[in-house]
């Protein structure tokens, strides 16, 4: 098969085993507190796990931005009352839409997140069921952009383009 032909199809391959995801087990975060000091662990350990390597490092930029929104009018929060059961009835609302967000967000780029597949194996119709972490999924993706854009850096040398 010419290379030209073969790339396209192997990054079709790819995309539709994407887009085959029937279902994923979750351990969802749980970004809650009822004081601020707990409130500040909780927060600390968030931040922490944002980072790469952690489990939620693939929290896009613009989700990283709102999450620590979020975790700022938090602490705001926790700051004027010092406990949930101080808070008045907007003030609680206000904190359940800010922890509802957050954990949402956390949730959907969870690393250890599992999500499993019905794929058809190559040569065969009996579809099989692959469960890959979130984790492995995002770095598989990342290696297949980098063969992607080495083979077309290769084509554009070669062809002279």
């Amino acid at each position: 098969m010419k290379r030209k032909l073969w790339l396209p199809l192997v990054a079709a391959m790819m995309v539709l085993m994407q887009v085959a995801a029937v279902q994923a087990k979750e351990a969802k975060p749980d970004v809650k507190a009822n004081t601020k000091d707990e409130f500040a662990a909780v927060a600390d350990h968030v931040r922490q796990q944002m980072t790469p390597g952690g489990r939620f490092e693939f929290v896009g930029k613009t989700e990283h931005e709102t999450v620590e929104r979020d975790l700022s009018n938090m602490q705001s929060l926790y700051e004027k009352f010092g406990t949930v059961d101080a808070m008045d009835s907007a003030s609680k609302v206000e904190l359940y839409n800010n922890q509802s967000e957050v954990n949402a967000i956390l949730t959907r780029s969870d690393a250890n997140r599992e999500v499993c597949e019905q794929v058809k194996p190559m040569g065969s119709n009996i579809p099989k069921t692959v469960c890959r972490t979130n984790r492995e999924i995002q770095l598989e993706n990342g290696q297949a952009q980098r063969y992607l854009q080495n083979s077309k850096q290769v084509q554009n040398a070669v062809g002279g383009h």
